[in-house]
């Protein structure tokens, strides 16, 4: 029985960091203030996203966003706690947070609030993107799909960087598929500075509905209702 018992541990373990893995990023960093951090961020994300979703902004009449400044406060923390969560490689540290996590996360963090900070302006020139806009929108595209890949493994990050290849690679594709192809500033215009590419009905969905589920079932399983 106490054999038993001591081969079960290690699959217990190994059990329990896979669930770590896929659920928190598997990464727990050493010192007070790291850990601070990640628990606050998500906290910060939650309350965000139950203003969001309560009548609290128009009875006060505070704070009111409509869904495109919703949609790009709420990618900006996924974008961050993807970098600071989730390691990049299996072979990374995990016991502390790589300053170079924080940069690339905090500037996929503005490139994502980019919409919401600058939205008046982007409004005013829909299509007509200025170079400030389209090196945004290529920054934060690019920390995305690295994000996605940390978050959710290459498959998805792979599935999507093909289809914007083939956007712009149109020219060049075999006389089936075959295309004019689409610029740089119409790409970027369409995938980063609208609500029909990143910001798009996913992205509501994810905004509106699905993070509240999320959040219900965890507080659930907290809570011992899982067992």
């Amino acid at each position: 029985m106490a054999q038993d018992n001591r081969s079960s541990a290690p699959d217990m373990s190994a059990a329990e960091a896979l669930i770590a893995e896929a659920d928190t990023g598997a990464r727990a960093p050493k010192g007070e203030r790291p850990k601070a951090l990640l628990f606050f961020i998500p906290l910060a994300w939650s309350l965000f996203r139950l203003w969001y979703s309560s009548p609290l902004p128009f009875t006060l009449n505070i704070f009111i966003l409509n869904d495109t400044e919703a949609r790009a406060i709420h990618l900006a923390f996924s974008i961050l706690l993807s970098f600071i969560a989730y390691p990049t490689f299996r072979s990374s540290p995990r016991d502390y947070i790589p300053v170079q996590d924080w940069i690339v996360g905090l500037i996929g963090a503005f490139c994502a609030a980019y919409l919401y900070i600058f939205y008046v302006e982007l409004s005013a020139r829909p299509g007509n993107p200025t170079t400030l806009d389209l090196v945004v929108s290529v920054t934060g595209m690019a920390i995305l799909l690295e994000a996605t890949r940390r978050a959710l493994g290459p498959p998805l990050m792979v599935v999507a960087g093909v289809f914007m290849l083939y956007a712009f690679a149109g020219p060049y594709m075999p006389d089936v598929i075959v295309h004019k192809g689409a610029s740089l500033a119409k790409g970027m215009s369409h995938y980063w500075l609208s609500t029909e590419g990143v910001f798009g009905v996913a992205l509501g969905v994810s905004t509106s509905m699905v993070f509240m589920f999320v959040l219900f079932g965890s507080l659930l399983e907290k809570a011992g209702a899982g067992n």
